[in-house]
């Protein structure tokens, strides 16, 4: 898929398996929302060939439709209609939907059910599009973001709810900023960068590797060159990579010397740490070493 003189999705060779909570992630501009539109039938590929379910998204849409639910960022409700109205109207466009006041007791819309779209908070709104996404009973359903905005409690019924649809037999497809709900919830992910495949796999093959990390957080800005020097002192075993200009994060072998030489460094430079935390490599530290950037929201 080409923008003007821009390649956003550039050969990406990308399958997700049935009955899985498959991650898609990316940096912003990396052509994830891209392909998920292509395969849910809203974009039309310039080259390549896709299939969900084993049908075109284009030419077997009518078919197709009926077995996918999406949930869009922005949701997709009129802004006038009342929550519980959007939900109700969407399970009428389908042969078999589940039942709304249950669905709605589940992810805790009765309270605002008689509320107006545009008055409902981000979380709220996200809960009525995760709704609307599954109420139809789909064997494919694809979210996008499906927790910003909520709070702890909603957030973690959300997870509950996608983990029960994966074991009631419906494949998942999600797109999330937050690192560690992928790594909870997904069975594979796949991170791609420039519109193309960089790495792929289970949670735990992306993230072991016998390696630590030690994350340095600092109370003000480090001063320049501040990661070649700590390099400098912890020598070509490890590597030190710059997060933000107050952290570092430090791969490598990593046990009680290595943690005093970072201290002492802090102590040599007159910076003082704020937190100095040492742990196994998780899926951020991953992320950031492949593709060399935050995820941002």
């Amino acid at each position: 898929m080409r923008y003007g003189d821009k390649t956003a999705v550039d050969a990406l060779d990308l399958r997700v398996e049935r009955n899985t909570i498959t991650a898609v992630l990316g940096p912003n501009g990396a052509g994830k929302t891209t392909t998920l539109e292509t395969c849910e039938g809203y974009r039309r590929p310039q080259a390549g060939t896709v299939r969900v379910l084993g049908l075109d998204p284009i030419k077997d849409r009518r078919d197709l439709l009926p077995r996918i639910g999406v949930m869009l960022q922005g949701s997709g409700a009129w802004s006038g209609a009342r929550a519980m109205e959007m939900l109700n109207h969407i399970a009428k466009l389908h042969a078999h939907p589940l039942d709304t006041a249950m669905l709605a007791d589940r992810l805790g819309l009765h309270d605002c059910g008689k509320t107006p779209y545009r008055r409902l908070s981000g979380g709220q709104q996200q809960r009525l599009g995760l709704a609307m996404a599954v109420v139809g009973r789909p064997e494919v359903v694809f979210v996008d973001e499906p927790t910003a905005g909520m709070d702890p409690l909603a957030r973690r019924t959300t997870w509950e709810l996608l983990t029960e649809l994966r074991d009631d037999g419906v494949t998942v497809v999600l797109t999330t900023h937050y690192m560690d709900e992928a790594e909870r919830l997904a069975d594979h992910i796949h991170i791609i960068d420039h519109g193309q495949m960089i790495a792929s796999g289970t949670p735990l093959e992306l993230t072991r590797g016998g390696t630590a990390t030690i994350r340095l957080v600092v109370t003000k800005p480090f001063p320049d060159g501040a990661p070649a020097s700590l390099q400098a002192a912890l020598g070509p075993q490890v590597e030190v990579t710059p997060i933000s200009d107050v952290s570092l994060l430090v791969t490598g072998p990593a046990d009680h010397t290595t943690l005093a030489t970072v201290a002492r460094w802090c102590e040599e430079q007159g910076v003082l740490p704020e937190s100095l935390n040492l742990g196994q490599r998780n899926l951020e530290d991953v992320f950031l070493e492949i593709t060399g950037r935050e995820l941002e929201a």
